[in-house]
């Protein structure tokens, strides 16, 4: 559910808790607080993942092209 999320609205998905948590209040309907949390963390570590991967990809290429 959260990767499907993530792909769906990745441009939305940001490194904070809070606006992820009403991002996934505002596009899946959960009932439930703690999944709804759960959820939310899940996107904030995957965006957190994400934009180490890129910015590692990044030093690679400079130090290629040295």
């Amino acid at each position: 559910m959260a990767e499907e999320l993530y792909e769906k609205y990745k441009d939305e998905v940001t490194e904070d808790f809070g606006k992820n948590k009403e991002l996934v209040s505002r596009y899946l309907e959960v009932y439930s607080k703690k999944v709804r949390n759960r959820i939310a963390g899940y996107l904030t570590r995957y965006a957190k993942k994400s934009k180490r991967a890129v910015t590692s990809r990044e030093v690679e290429e400079e130090v290629g092209e040295e």
